[in-house]
């Protein structure tokens, strides 16, 4: 087919689709229908139910009225939509742009998600719209541009520019003629696996600023609306919330437990879906609360620590890990205070990050500093057949070095035990007392951030270890010393001479 052809074959589809369409279209002349135009613009919620009846089926929810009014009253406004699944978050955002650009209020448009492939999907509506809504035809004229018209970027007959960009695909070239961006959607962008890594997180964010909110013109005024629900303590949409001019979040029953959005979930349609996923999932996808459930510790408990002068001793347990730099590829170093008490292992503080060798060190003597005297700390650290050359050629003359530096005097032992495997030695040693209630973290810590790494590594941990835990694995080892060195400390059991005499009884 020549390129006319393939021109008037598309055409053609786009006309049978018209006729096809189930929108009826009133006969108006046209000073009647500039009038009807004029009356819905003044009106954006009459003019959403009159443009696109299909999909504004059901009457809308006080919070969609709202979002709509905020992002259309504002030139430059920042929008967070949180909203749970079912309450129709990313059709909202498309009639607000498309009233936007219809209106002549916006111009340049680009749809970011986790991949192109995504962000084409939910650019895929607005496309179609364009090309085969008859109102919109009939009140705001024909749309589809005679230069570019593609699944990932196209432009209106009246110079309005859509463009799909998936994450690591910088918009480069984003000008459409003398308009410059001023309307950047995002859409999904967050995912689990992503999420589950801190660095990834970090590299997407970065992509976000740096490569597409950078495509802006300070002068010219832009609408930014993040659509995502929040499926992680540290997600995308978690740090584009506390920066908006507005973070809405909606769940998909309010706080007495009622359907935010009757008109369309009934109580019975929520039961039903809810009832199909686990506790897990529906927190996070219905309730914007990210629950981290690993396979083994479900759930920690936080409590305040006795004073340190009720315990006998207290041990830093210190896991060194290889590399001597803070970059992203380097491996998590960490050393944790725990002691025991009638039974109760008490994790008091810790350190868990990447570093420097030299500041590995400095955190045995910040918890000994931290302990003051109270009572004896012995101080570890992991030392099997791999890490031994780092512990007698870097470790002890860095530690002499420290020393003197800190003019005091720490010993710290290598702790030489040969181990089983890491996954089940932590399973067993720790999920027994933490399910019991007797691994209790210091509650003063909760905020701090080497105390929520840790939190996270334990909530986090599976027998395959799919996440770090390098954290885990120091409280084990921690517990693994007081254990063995109460038993050394219990005092001798007494056995009477009477029962060595020949006669005895009892004798075997």
């Amino acid at each position: 087919m020549t390129t006319e052809e393939r021109e008037a074959l598309r055409r053609w589809s786009s006309f049978y689709e018209d006729l096809m369409a189930d929108v009826p279209m009133e006969h108006k002349n046209r000073g009647e229908l500039e009038k009807h135009k004029t009356c819905l613009e003044v009106h954006p919620i009459e003019w959403i139910k009159y443009f696109f009846p299909e999909y504004a089926k059901s009457e809308f929810a006080p919070f969609q009225v709202k979002a709509i009014l905020r992002c259309i009253k504002q030139d430059e406004w920042y929008e967070v939509l949180s909203w749970a699944r079912s309450l129709a978050k990313s059709t909202i955002v498309m009639f607000i742009v498309l009233y936007l650009v219809l209106t002549g209020r916006k111009h340049n448009v680009i749809m970011v998600s986790a991949t192109q492939g995504a962000a084409v999907r939910l650019l895929d509506p607005y496309k179609k719209e364009l090309e085969s809504n008859p109102r919109i035809r009939a009140y705001y004229g024909e749309q589809l541009g005679g230069n570019k018209w593609t699944e990932d970027e196209f432009i209106t007959g009246k110079d309005a520019s859509f463009r799909a960009i998936g994450y690591g695909n910088a918009p480069r070239g984003s000008r459409n003629k003398s308009f410059r961006p001023d309307v950047l959607l995002v859409d999904d962008f967050d995912t689990d696996d992503a999420c589950r890594n801190p660095d990834r997180v970090n590299d997407m964010w970065n992509f976000w600023e740096k490569a597409v909110y950078g495509t802006r013109d300070p002068a010219v005024p832009m609408l930014v609306i993040f659509c995502g629900n929040i499926i992680a303590k540290d997600c995308c949409v978690v740090r584009a919330g506390a920066i908006a001019n507005h973070w809405d979040v909606v769940n998909i029953r309010d706080k007495d437990g009622y359907s935010t959005w009757p008109q369309k979930n009934t109580e019975e349609d929520i039961d039903n879906t809810l009832s199909k996923i686990s506790a897990s999932a529906q927190q996070t996808e219905y309730y914007n609360n990210p629950v981290s459930e690993g396979e083994v510790f479900k759930e920690l408990h936080w409590g305040k620590i006795p004073p340190f002068s009720k315990f006998k001793f207290v041990v830093a347990y210190g896991d060194p890990a290889p590399g001597e730099n803070k970059s992203k590829k380097s491996s998590t170093k960490a050393v944790w205070l725990v002691g025991e008490l009638d039974g109760t292992y008490y994790v008091f503080k810790g350190f868990l990050n990447r570093g420097l060798n030299a500041e590995f060190i400095d955190w045995y003597f910040l918890l000994n500093d931290y302990v003051k005297g109270k009572t004896t700390v012995y101080n570890y650290i992991e030392n099997n057949s791999l890490q031994d050359p780092f512990f007698r050629q870097v470790f002890r003359p860095l530690l002499a070095d420290k020393c003197r530096e800190h003019d005091a005097r720490v010993s710290i032992f290598p702790d030489e035990e040969k181990k089983t495997d890491k996954a089940t030695r932590i399973e067993a040693n720790l999920e027994p007392i933490n399910r019991e209630g007797k691994l209790i973290f210091n509650i003063a810590e909760k905020d701090n951030p080497d105390m929520q790494r840790l939190a996270d590594q334990f909530l986090l941990f599976t027998l395959s270890l799919k996440f770090p835990a390098d954290g885990p694995d120091c409280i084990e080892g921690a517990k693994r010393i007081i254990d063995n060195k109460m038993r050394r400390m219990a005092p001798p059991v007494m056995v009477p001479v009477k029962a060595f005499r020949f006669k005895n009884k009892y004798r075997l």
